[in-house]
């Protein structure tokens, strides 16, 4: 078989309704962008950003990424990406008082991005060859730890958007493993201690009052509630069909705040309305759908719980996103998949699409053991 006729029938499993619900968002995105950014430069770059992450799509979607279940892989990925983490406590270049960016000159990327997915994979892989006895408190905690350590490390950037995805990343993972409802309860209360301790240990000033702010949100609409407080006038403004592109005045006129990445949401509803709404949410749900109909079809359970790791992964941002900007939830500084500007999360973002459709090429069609069988080259070791 030559080369050319190899790489075609990898790119058989790309699964291109994903694929292409994730450039429309993109697309939706960059027409937000260029309708506020003016001659900053943002569009062309995210643009960019797009072609490249599109790229390590089709890159990702032709790996075999059976070596993944291998002993010692999930761990080595896992422990490589946390280092970078370390380095910004040091060396990470600070934006908006977070040290979440190692800048290279040419580009600046966060390793928080990446770390999530590296996550994943170790959690994958421990709850694969642990899942009938996930029941076990024991299993619970040292799952814990993997999140925990980069939870703290991402805490402390402060990063706290980031290390609240990195807990619903694990608590997804867990609630799909099979915990049992009174190891369930516990987390809570683990959760509710570990919030008390963040409230009056952790949390720096201008956090608790975002969160006081959440709770009365018209208390302290010029200050602490102001970016809570334009984001819902300018979801509320989009009516049914928005006031059209370029015509977002909440964000046109610079009265919402990180319109190209915290609160893209509200200035798309801006200009597009309910129906826009509507269409952004038609897309995740294509997204989401296709995410799970992968994880129904994987080959192993390390691959079902992969992709159910990178839906609590792509949910968890767009829950929150979207519940910020609509006043539902506290300003935490969360990113929305593949709308949102920036490169880091979008190049993570279709790496986890492309892993995914390569793990769609040997994904069970009727019979597992068959597939195993036919693929038996020590991967499940």
């Amino acid at each position: 078989m030559s080369v050319l006729a190899t790489v075609q029938k990898k790119f058989q499993s790309v699964d291109w309704i994903a694929l292409s619900s994730a450039v429309a968002l993109c697309v939706l995105g960059l027409l937000t962008m260029n309708s506020f950014t003016g001659q900053d430069g943002l569009f062309v770059r995210q643009l960019i950003w797009l072609g490249v992450g599109v790229s390590v799509f089709f890159g990702a979607s032709i790996v075999d990424w059976r070596f993944l279940r291998r002993s010692g892989v999930a761990a080595s990925i896992y422990g490589v990406f946390i280092i970078p983490l370390l380095f910004l406590l040091v060396l990470g270049h600070a934006v908006m008082g977070a040290k979440s960016w190692l800048d290279f000159g040419f580009a600046a990327l966060q390793p928080i991005e990446f770390i999530k997915l590296a996550l994943i994979i170790a959690l994958a892989k421990y709850f694969s060859r642990r899942h009938i006895e996930i029941r076990n408190i024991r299993h619970m905690v040292v799952s814990g730890g993997y999140a925990f350590l980069v939870f703290v490390l991402v805490a402390l950037q402060p990063d706290f958007g980031g290390a609240i995805i990195i807990f619903l990343i694990w608590l997804g993972m867990v609630l799909f493993s099979g915990i049992s409802r009174k190891h369930l309860a516990a987390v809570f209360c683990l959760g509710l201690v570990a919030f008390s301790c963040l409230w009056f240990f952790g949390f720096r000033d201008y956090q608790k009052t975002r969160i006081l702010s959440f709770v009365h949100p018209m208390s302290d609409i010029h200050g602490a509630g102001y970016n809570a407080y334009q984001s819902t006038i300018a979801v509320g403004s989009g009516q049914w069909v928005g006031k059209g592109i370029g015509y977002g005045t909440q964000s046109k006129l610079r009265f919402l705040p990180e319109y190209q990445t915290d609160f893209i949401f509200a200035a798309f509803a801006e200009e597009w309305g309910f129906v826009g709404i509507g269409l952004v949410f038609g897309l995740f749900g294509a997204l989401f759908w296709r995410i799970i109909n992968t994880a129904v079809r994987a080959a192993s359970n390390f691959e079902t719980l992969f992709a159910l790791g990178v839906l609590c992964y792509l949910m968890a941002h767009f829950v929150l996103h979207t519940g910020i900007n609509m006043g539902l939830l506290p300003v935490t500084g969360t990113t929305i998949p593949f709308m949102s500007y920036g490169g880091s999360h979008l190049l993570a973002e279709f790496l986890a699409l492309g892993m995914l459709s390569g793990m769609n090429r040997y994904s069970r069609a009727t019979n597992r053991d068959a597939l195993d069988r036919e693929f038996s080259g020590g991967y499940d070791r």
